[in-house]
């Protein structure tokens, strides 16, 4: 399940909104990451990512589009973990990751970043679940 389809982005505005207004959020050098679990009812379980790269920060859109390939990757390659869990409880995840280092990070490091971020979402959850019962 190492693919990346057009139903795992966030590409409408009220999604974004609802992301933005009842999200929670953390920092993992070099993201922000915010996130918002949700029940699925019928729906089939997501894990929806949105980017944000900072044009203040790249000036330049090839190398904003650089660091959105390479995290998109990262992303693709380290989301199952987050889809087990997601599937287990019948939930979907929102993320937006927003990309705040000044500099271009090798793929490693976007890779081992990325896969703490997903490390951390599980372990919220977990913790949200324990709150919760």
């Amino acid at each position: 399940m190492e693919d990346f389809p057009k139903y795992e982005r966030i590409c409408k505005k009220n999604d974004i909104q609802s992301l933005f207004d009842q999200g929670t959020g953390f920092s993992c050098y070099p993201y922000r990451v915010v996130y918002l679990f949700r029940p699925t009812g019928e729906h089939p379980t997501t894990c929806r990512l949105l980017l944000s790269v900072s044009k203040k920060r790249f000036h330049h859109a090839f190398k904003r589009n650089r660091v959105k390939r390479l995290i998109r990757e990262s992303w693709r390659k380290n989301k199952s973990p987050l889809y087990e869990i997601c599937e287990q409880h019948t939930i979907s995840v929102d993320v937006a990751l927003i990309y705040t280092a000044t500099v271009i990070h090798s793929y490693e490091e976007m890779y081992n970043k990325t896969a703490k971020v997903v490390t951390e979402l599980i372990r919220r959850h977990e913790k949200e679940i324990q709150a919760s019962h």
